[in-house]
């Protein structure tokens, strides 16, 4: 069976003074509903006599069901309703505040000494702290004792009297680290303005004496230059006639230097300029080739060229990609083993509207650490304190900075004692 069950009390003030503080006579009355719910379980059986049969209950539950949502609400606005006329100072203490207020504080890492108290309607009540001082301006507030509809006529009023010496404490730390690290970053700022300047000066250093020097080296190579065909005309001696031609060489040999070391620190200051035309790489590639034919041939040696690119013209300056050419065919043909011809193979295709010129040799090619500096000034391979090959390592520094200038890009594989291959990719035109 299931029954609702109706049970009303008459709740009057003056039954609990302690508690509401109150001595009128008014009572309120309080209805509960509470559901009740019983279950019997039968077992069928005979009489004493055995002829009829009887059916008796073998056990019985009953349940009372619990107040409801609704119910509770009931209760909580009668409670705080006949709590409204209840004075703060029996309904709280400052104990309990001082008590709640620094565990709240504790949770959060707050161990500092604070104070408060509890205003009514924006006035000062007899509940607060001992050092509590309403009229101080960095409080925080909170409404306590809301009623069904959210007002309250109390507001608790916190304060931490040293709230800014914590707040300073709690970041000195940090504001060291900063200023550690901001003293750092200046220091590494300022000394890298210096190593700026430094090499900006070694720079402008470096810059004037290689042109003093180039300049230099100019007079009395074109001295010996003008010496050598005023001897050539007058001796009849065949070794005198050798060995003239020999300075005659290495004097030329001595100007290239001194000219690529010249164009090499124009290019880096951008002072250089370059006669772009429109240019057949092609015949730039011959033209070079015929430079270096007389000492690939003093070696016994080859050059294979195959032209396939069905494009060859590009905005260029003649003269300084003649230049590079050369380097690389002389290159290839100086750093092939005295034991063994120079074979040198060159070839052109159009990748991509860009002519890619793949020249390779079977030198003695190059170790990964040298060709990863193979385009550095005055760079050369080494064995032991011995240079295999004289030089002065400015001629593929020279490759790339022209190279760089026409906006294309050069790039080299090799492997020891196999070879080595260069790329140079150009823009069409």
């Amino acid at each position: 069976s299931h029954n609702i069950l109706e049970e009303g009390y008459d709740l009057s003030t003056q039954s609990l003074p302690g508690f509401w503080g109150a001595t009128s006579s008014d009572t309120t009355r309080i209805v509960n509903f509470t559901s009740n719910r019983t279950k019997k379980i039968f077992r069928p059986g005979l009489s004493s006599d055995g002829l009829s049969s009887n059916i008796e209950p073998v056990e019985v539950i009953e349940k009372i069901g619990s107040l409801s949502s609704i119910e509770k609400a009931q209760y909580e606005d009668v409670f705080m309703e006949a709590a409204k006329a209840t004075p703060i100072y029996e309904r709280l203490t400052t104990q309990e505040i001082q008590f709640v207020l620094s565990r709240e504080l504790l949770k959060r890492g707050i161990s500092l000494p604070f104070e408060f108290g509890v205003e009514r309607q924006g006035y000062p009540t007899s509940v607060r702290s001992e050092g509590f001082d309403f009229t101080s301006s960095s409080t925080y507030r909170s409404s306590i004792f809301k009623d069904s509809e959210g007002v309250s006529a109390y507001e608790l009023v916190f304060d931490i009297p040293r709230k800014n010496a914590y707040l300073i404490r709690d970041v000195l730390g940090l504001m060291a680290l900063s200023v550690f690290f901001t003293l750092i970053i200046l220091a590494t700022f300022s000394v890298a303005i210096y190593q700026l300047f430094t090499q900006k000066k070694n720079a402008e250093i470096k810059a004037d004496f290689i042109n003093n020097m180039t300049h230099e080296f100019k007079t009395p190579i074109a001295t010996i230059g003008l010496a050598v065909d005023a001897l050539k005309s007058t001796l009849k001696d065949e070794i005198g006639v050798r060995y003239l031609g020999m300075i005659r060489d290495e004097n030329k040999r001595m100007l290239t230097q001194v000219e690529n070391v010249l164009q090499i620190a124009q290019l880096e200051r951008g002072q250089i300029d370059l006669d772009i035309s429109e240019i057949s790489l092609h015949e730039i590639i011959l033209a070079a080739k015929k430079r270096v034919d007389l000492i690939s041939n003093e070696r016994n040696g080859t050059i294979v060229v195959k032209l396939d690119a069905v494009k060859d013209v590009i905005q260029g300056d003649t003269m300084h990609l003649t230049h590079v050419f050369i380097n690389l065919l002389d290159n290839a043909i100086k750093y092939t083993d005295e034991n063994k011809a120079p074979k040198v193979y060159i070839s052109t295709r159009v990748i991509d509207h860009r002519i890619v010129v793949e020249l390779s040799d079977n030198g003695i090619g190059m170790s990964r650490t040298t060709l990863k500096q193979a385009f550095d000034k005055f760079y050369r391979e080494t064995s032991g304190n011995l240079h295999l090959v004289k030089g002065h390592g400015l001629g593929l520094a020279y490759v790339k900075q022209i190279i760089e200038a026409h906006q294309g890009t050069v790039r080299a594989e090799s492997e020891k004692g196999v070879g080595t291959t260069f790329y140079v990719e150009l823009k069409l035109k």
